[in-house]
């Protein structure tokens, strides 16, 4: 993007006559979204050719609406939701604690690193999604439109792979008995059915994630605490700070590309941030409350009208920037209490189990250096178990499972979310569609594509499919954040744009993760073992 194509000074293109002010508005949070305001018509383009605009990049410029007002920031969770379910995935509850096994709790210093960078990311990406009600796609294109191609082939080639569904159905193999292959096809058409009836689909799934969520939190603390003990758990805290410990085997061509898909999964990986400013406009945060929102198929005829872009709130009136205050502590509490607190607290108990299984049985790091790469999990069931009984064994497996459900409906959400909004905006002839419409066929695609793969696809099993998603997220996730740099500087108002210590961080996470990438296929030649 040309930077002349952006106002400079945060100040809006001037129309000629003055406009109404606002009315106070209340809480928009969580229930909210009247008509269209006044002065637009019912696809939210203006009616009058003097109306006071942003103009960001060469697409269409964004009118001026009022910011609603925050909510309080102290609340429970809402978009966080999706991203807690996705971070708290496999790569907290088994891939980390494999590495644990491996090299000890002193590999979690990079764990840490990998989640703050990621608390940082969120705050980022919801600036311009809370003051736009657009999505990062959107941004992307507003900067240079083939970047945000560049995202849409990208999740395509990164999240069709089932690798989440197909761990926890193993898990859930070993309770029940039932093959992998069956529970995860069955789960899929289930995950289908469920978001093809839904009425409103943000709704429907933030409030099943709350509920998994809850259960996973309480339930892996209970256990930790009966199996684990002070010393495991202040070894798993103090390892947290073991900054610079990287053993010899680490860096090594069979566990290095796994490392670095490790820290890539730590917290949300690869697009799923970006699939959060999708959810945040669904919540209606900041102007994303004058978004529709997306309904499920079956509703789909239902689907109001969809602007044809965002909109800017003026970042000149003194209310106005009172009110986007407001809604920056509401996503910062967001960021640091709920994401990054709640991510934390299920790991370290995850690790807790971890070094409590290698009490009971030594050489079950034997095992996963010989390549049974599941062996950790069956280690931690082993730890519930020895907690007083054997059903405990079963209840790991199943959390497992739970895990597994709750990060498949949140990337089948995600990925056909984002696919449909980057189609309907930009792809010629798709706006006869619905956006319901078109998340529909991505997500039905996806199914279809998930059923072949465990059908036909790697012999090598679920942990086979989770490492090679891991390792691609890592790229996905170093471009992203040049991608938001560019779109957070370069299209939004001076006064909301961000400022150099969260800029610096941002670049610093680019290097890191990008660096890790490059560094692993140019020095062993690999991508994943």
């Amino acid at each position: 993007m040309d930077s002349s194509d952006v106002n400079t000074g945060g100040t809006p293109t001037q129309g000629v006559p003055p406009q109404p002010q606002p009315q106070p508005q209340q809480p928009l949070i969580p229930a909210q979204r009247g008509a269209e305001p006044s002065g637009a018509d019912a696809q939210g383009a203006p009616t009058a050719s003097e109306e006071r605009v942003w103009r960001a990049g060469r697409l269409e410029p964004m009118p001026i609406r009022p910011l609603p007002k925050a909510p309080p920031s102290i609340h429970i969770l809402g978009p966080t939701v999706f991203l807690v379910a996705l971070g708290v995935g496999m790569g907290e509850s088994y891939m980390w604690p494999r590495l644990v096994l491996i090299f000890g709790p002193e590999i979690r210093w990079l764990f840490l690193i990998g989640v703050s960078l990621q608390a940082v990311v969120m705050l980022e990406m919801s600036r311009y999604a809370m003051a736009t009600g657009e999505s990062i796609f959107f941004g992307a294109a507003r900067v240079f439109k083939p970047l945000m191609w560049f995202f849409f082939i990208t999740a395509i080639l990164v999240y069709i792979w089932p690798g989440h569904l197909s761990a926890g159905a193993s898990a859930l193999e070993r309770v029940t008995g039932i093959p992998w292959q069956a529970s995860a096809v069955t789960g899929m058409l289930l995950v289908g059915v469920v978001f093809t009836l839904a009425k409103v689909i943000y709704s429907l799934l933030e409030n099943v994630l709350s509920i998994c969520i809850g259960v996973l939190v309480v339930g892996t603390s209970v256990v930790a605490a009966l199996v684990g003990n002070l010393a495991d758990l202040s070894s798993t805290i103090t390892g947290m700070f073991a900054f610079g410990y990287l053993p010899e085997e680490a860096v090594s061509p069979i566990w290095f590309p796994i490392l670095v898909g490790s820290i890539a999964f730590a917290g949300p990986s690869g697009m799923q941030q970006m699939w959060y400013t999708l959810h945040l406009r669904d919540k209606g945060a900041g102007m994303g409350a004058h978004i529709p929102r997306i309904r499920g198929l079956r509703h789909a005829d239902d689907q109001e009208s969809m602007p044809s872009r965002g909109f800017m709130f003026d970042t000149e009136n003194p209310d106005e920037m009172a009110k986007w205050k407001g809604w920056r502590r509401w996503v910062t509490f967001d960021a640091l209490v709920l994401f990054w607190g709640i991510t934390m607290l299920v790991t370290i108990s995850f690790t807790v189990l971890a070094q409590a299984s290698a009490r009971l049985d030594p050489g079950v790091t034997t095992v996963i250096r010989d390549g049974e790469r599941d062996a950790a999990l069956d280690a931690m069931a082993g730890s519930f178990a020895a907690a007083g009984s054997p059903i405990f064994g079963t209840v790991f497996f199943c959390f497992i499972a739970l895990i597994g459900l709750n990060a498949t409906l949140g990337l089948f959400d995600s990925f056909s979310r984002g696919q449909a909004d980057m189609t309907y905006f930009f792809v010629p002839g798709a706006k006869r569609f619905s956006i319901s419409k078109l998340y529909g066929f991505f997500l039905w695609g996806l199914i279809a594509f998930g059923i072949g793969i465990l059908l036909f696809g790697p012999a090598d099993g679920p942990a086979a499919i989770l490492d090679v998603l891991a390792f691609l997220s890592t790229f996905a996730m170093g471009a992203y954040c040049v991608v938001l740099l560019l779109v957070n500087n370069l299209t939004l108002p001076k006064p909301i744009r961000p400022g150099l210590i969260p800029n610096a961080i941002i670049g610093f996470a680019a290097v890191f993760y990008l660096g890790m990438l490059f560094y692993s296929l140019f020095a062993f030649g690999v991508v994943v073992s």
